[in-house]
């Protein structure tokens, strides 16, 4: 096998750890599963026996998925007698380093090649293990004969259909789809992507899926505790975004790195956590790694931080000296969310809002791999605005993100969203026997009620508040019309209106129909029916507007939204305002407009006229019992005539 001298030193590295395990085991160990990794290989035995090739299986960060489809390699058989090689592709150097320890571990009668940056495989080996980088320059990667192969392997596969991925699966006949290409298998604990972009691209069927909730409640993965901060000093309504769908790094480091909150976070982390041996903070860019980093120092707390432009020496050691417990916090902006296993660590800091579920499932998940010792992992979740849309700790577990949690088990998350769900379905209970039921004793304690009024309807549509919760669960640009009543606009035509009825969620479809028909939308037809959860109501919704809309017209974070409101718009939304509250095309963004006008256009009104009679009739109600008090009192005096 060919290979630069810098590979040779690295690969002699791996083959020499490899075998200092097996000489201190004297012979091999065999790999002893656990039951839902071996559950997880049958599955995709299942489907490839029954002639499904490209597949995904969907396992929680700390899981093992390196030792699963390690194991998959001996498992899966030659389609033929010649195909027999294996290749296992990632996108960073710490995975492929990782995938080839293991291999080199758990197959020391098979040859294995490293294919990165100077190291160059030879196209022949049993086992190759790439960086997608590197097997994409220059002309690596015509020395690799598809007809060889029986397996192509893909670590953190939710990158899969970035276009290096697709590129290397064409060659292997994997896309399109070829009837003599090897199996695909792709591995990732987030297995979907914020940018909107398919995986069914790449990948046909998800065949296994465990998450952490699951993981933790097995006693796979460390317990969690969470806790909330609610950022006072962080504006994001003029954060742009960025290409991938979530906060633009430049003008979000802008919006939250400034000293207040700086001093915030810090002192949050001393609050909360100052005990803890081993800390992973989680930062917006490298300035805010820096200046963090420098607020610890001020409280003579040992903070280091390693970024993308670190050495690997440095990086190497400074890992190393925090494994070994050598100082207490490690910052990092973007380094350790993938391919990261620092057990020991037991407290997550994320001092930086995200829009993306999958990164915030990325960063939690470098705290809840079991080591020695280590009873909980603690994770701080500084939320910053959530007016915003961005994914907090509470709407992983379907909970409004209004919710701030303090020192929360992730039983006690399930728990609280259980009683929001209850609460929701008394609330209706309520106002359906309102009617009939009796008077309240008026020498009962006085109730704590919670009121929002609208004196136009111009307040309630520029009320956005209500659209808050389900924007955090969803890329898509739902609208609140009114209580738990949501619609989904395809400008295109038609819209989905998820609604809550007797107890549980449905998601419905209404069709534009053409201009000559006798109505401008078909009969509503139901596609989701009976869900229990919100958050799993959402999940289903998202799934067919991907299938029936255009990506353009219903993704939240399109540019066209940022731009000014057209004057059709304008002219609409004006026809409801007073003449001193007119709108112009620069006060209010196109997006907002659009909102506005589906608000308007699906229930807004009639909720507005609803609001009304009921303050009209409490306003009546309250002067009625305040008649009565003043007849009831006695003063000295005329009476009254």
């Amino acid at each position: 096998m060919f290979l630069a001298s810098s590979g040779i030193r690295r690969l002699a590295f791996l083959f020499s750890w490899s075998l200092k395990t097996r000489r201190h085991s004297s012979g091999l160990v065999p790999v002893r599963l656990r039951d839902y990794q071996e559950e997880c290989i049958q599955s995709v035995l299942s489907y490839l026996k029954n002639g499904h090739k490209r597949l995904g299986i969907s396992l929680a960060t700390g899981s093992g998925k390196t030792v699963v489809f390690t194991q998959l390699i001996d498992r899966i058989k030659p389609p033929q007698k010649h195909a027999t090689q294996t290749l296992i592709l990632a996108h960073r150097r710490e995975l492929v380093e990782q995938a080839a320890r293991h291999c080199t571990n758990a197959y020391p009668n098979k040859s294995v090649d490293i294919e990165l940056g100077k190291s160059q495989a030879s196209g022949a080996a049993d086992i190759t293990v790439a960086s997608i980088q590197s097997i994409m320059s220059k002309e690596r990667l015509e020395k690799y004969d598809p007809k060889n192969f029986k397996l192509v392997l893909v670590d953190e596969a939710h990158h899969i259909v970035a276009p290096q991925y697709l590129d290397v699966l064409g060659h292997f006949g994997l896309r399109p789809l070829q009837e003599d290409a090897p199996a695909l298998v792709g591995v990732s604990a987030t297995f979907s992507r914020f940018d909107g972009i398919k995986l069914g691209t790449a990948i046909d069927h998800i065949v296994f899926h465990k998450d952490y909730v699951d993981m933790i409640g097995d006693g796979w993965l460390s317990d969690v505790l969470f806790t909330t901060v609610k950022l006072e000093n962080a504006d994001l309504s003029k954060v742009k975004t960025g290409a991938n769908g979530d906060f633009s790094t430049g003008s979000l480091g802008r919006a939250i790195n400034n000293e207040e909150n700086r001093e915030a976070t810090v002192k949050s982390w001393l609050l909360r956590c100052s005990k803890r041996k081993s800390t992973i903070v989680f930062c917006v860019d490298v300035q805010h790694v820096v200046d963090l980093a420098a607020q610890f120092g001020r409280y003579n707390i040992e903070a280091r931080y390693v970024t993308g432009t670190t050495s690997g020496k440095r990086r190497s050691e400074t890992i190393d000296a925090f494994r070994n417990g050598e100082f207490p916090v490690l910052l990092n902006c973007g380094v350790f969310t993938e391919g990261t296993d620092i057990p020991n660590i037991d407290c997550v800091l994320l001092a930086r809002p995200t829009q993306s579920r999958n990164l915030l499932i990325q960063m939690i998940g470098r705290g809840m791999r079991l080591s020695p010792g280590k009873e909980n992992c603690h994770i701080i979740d500084m939320v910053s605005s959530l007016a915003t849309g961005i994914v907090t700790t509470p709407t992983l577990y379907g909970l409004d993100p209004d919710e701030i949690v303090n020192e929360a088990k992730v039983e006690d998350l399930e728990k609280l969203r259980e009683r929001q769900e209850r609460e929701n379905l008394a609330r209706e209970s309520r106002s359906s026997r309102a009617a009939t039921e009796p008077a309240r004793d008026p020498s009962a304690p006085p109730l704590r009620v919670k009121f929002t009024d609208y004196d136009t309807i111009t307040d309630l549509l520029q009320d956005t508040s209500a659209d808050r919760h389900i924007r955090a669960l969803s890329r898509y640009a739902w609208v609140q019309v009114y209580e738990d009543n949501y619609i989904l606009n395809n400008q295109a035509g038609g819209y989905l209106r998820l609604i809550r009825e007797d107890g549980v969620f449905r998601v419905k479809h209404v069709a534009k129909l053409p201009p000559y028909a006798p109505a401008p939308y078909a009969k509503p037809r139901t596609i989701v029916d009976n869900v229990e959860s919100f958050a799993h109501a959402v999940n289903a919704a998202d799934a067919v507007a991907e299938k029936m809309f255009a990506f353009v017209f219903i993704d939240k974070n399109q540019g066209w939204r940022r731009g000014p409101a057209t004057e059709a718009q304008v002219k609409f939304l004006n026809r409801f305002r007073a003449e001193d509250e007119q709108l112009v095309p620069e006060k209010v963004s196109k997006g907002r407009a659009m909102d506005m006008i589906t608000k308007m256009k699906f229930g807004a009104k009639g909720r507005f006229q609803k609001l009304r009679k009921k303050s009209e009739k409490k306003v009546a109600e309250t002067k009625k019992i305040e008649d009565m008090r003043l007849r009831e009192q006695v003063s000295v005096g005329p009476t009254m005539r």
